[in-house]
């Protein structure tokens, strides 16, 4: 298949995931998402990464990717999302710091640590009791709306960029890219501080994700696995919150804050992580069969990040429509192990889509769900989560 991976066997795959991981390996313990475009850790990345070197073999690398994140962490529980280990004054100029950014992203560290668990590693207490406290900063001192969810300081830190849910907050009339960018620049300057430096609030973004808050409480109940179960109580009060954005006309779950009367409502893939957490059982399948849904997110490489429907849709424009990996294993986890028939089988249609995302993609960043076609960074390692999808 032209711009495919070459060997499409599960060995073959498997090796090519091995061969992109190794070659991206950063001596100061880390994985780079891609070595020419993406030289920096990035905090989710590097959590993926570390349930792939998982599934390969090598405990050493996955845990100092946790602990490479981890080891960036302020006294207030604080997490930054990029660390500049390569050359720490690289961070200066963007974030006025020396060494990582002045923002976070979704706690991914909670299911490394669970996975890694599960899979029989010793988790050093000391990287379990750091996870605990980046989770514990966002769950008790990060600002919420007045439907008490999470908010974020930057649509950085949802890890979904450009996502046609932030629209609103976009300056002028709907969505320009360079209108967009710079923008971006300047809700850096208006982030609201602790006493520490950590990103508290932010009153030009007062913005909620549902997406965003499912993680952080699907990723406390995973630690909570590791023995940190004051963590049990807040995560179920926020699925009880994020459930409680079910919009039956939509068919998904919408974001608090600014946005939440208009592009908050708009749907898109990560709206629909909250298949992770407890939810209402016909809020569950009717989000899931979206994901399958030829009509809705459904394609023959994977879910696609915005619905069909949706006018802000396009199918190869970052974040505005292409097939996202790192979202397509979240979703199969939480199909996978939903423990029904439709649950299951539509988890094993997701892991059979991703393997013909990530093939004619090439281990690409996100990809065309109809065409396949790589998109963004090629290779990007977090692709190798096919992995973890195989049957």
């Amino acid at each position: 298949m032209p711009g495919g991976t070459g060997d499409h066997t599960s060995a073959g795959l498997r090796a090519r995931v091995a061969e992109v991981l190794e070659s991206a390996w950063v001596a100061a313990g880390y994985t780079a998402p891609n070595t020419s475009v993406y030289p920096w850790l990035w905090l989710w990345d590097s959590c993926f990464h570390a349930v792939i070197w998982a599934e390969l073999d090598r405990p050493d690398r996955a845990l100092a990717e946790v602990e490479s994140v981890l080891s960036l962490q302020d006294p207030t529980g604080f997490v930054p999302h990029m660390g500049y280990q390569l050359d720490p004054s690289k961070a200066i100029d963007v974030w006025g710091r020396s060494g990582s950014s002045s923002i976070t992203q979704p706690p991914m560290y909670g299911h490394a640590l669970a996975e890694l668990a599960r899979r029989g590693f010793d988790l050093p207490p000391e990287l379990v009791a750091r996870a605990a406290a980046g989770l514990r900063f966002l769950l008790e001192r990060r600002e919420r709306t007045v439907d008490g969810l999470i908010t974020v300081v930057h649509p950085w830190e949802s890890g979904c960029d450009d996502s046609p849910r932030w629209d609103d907050l976009c300056p002028g009339e709907g969505f320009d890219r360079d209108r967009w960018r710079a923008h971006k620049m300047v809700l850096l300057d208006t982030i609201e501080w602790g006493t520490h430096g950590e990103p508290l609030r932010n009153p030009e973004f007062m913005v909620a994700p549902i997406g965003f808050n499912a993680l952080v409480a699907w990723n406390a109940m995973e630690l909570a696995e590791s023995g940190v179960i004051d963590l049990i109580e807040p995560a179920a009060e926020l699925a009880g919150l994020i459930d409680a954005r079910w919009d039956d006309d939509r068919l998904t779950w919408i974001d608090s804050g600014a946005n939440e009367a208009g592009s908050g409502r708009v749907r898109t893939v990560d709206s629909l992580l909250p298949l992770l957490i407890d939810v209402d059982p016909s809020h569950r399948m009717a989000a899931a069969l979206s994901l399958v849904d030829p009509a809705a997110h459904g394609s023959v490489h994977g879910p696609l990040g915005v619905h069909r429907r949706e006018a802000s849709f396009d199918a190869d424009t970052y974040w505005r429509g292409p097939v996202w990996p790192q979202l397509t294993y979240l979703l199969w986890t939480a199909l996978a192990g939903s423990g029904t028939p439709s649950g299951s089988g539509i988890a094993a249609e997701l892991a059979r889509s991703m393997m013909r995302g990530v093939t004619s993609s090439a281990l690409a960043e996100y990809w065309d769900g109809d065409t396949g076609r790589g998109l963004g960074a090629v290779p990007q390692s977090w692709s190798g989560l096919v992995l973890l999808m195989a049957p």
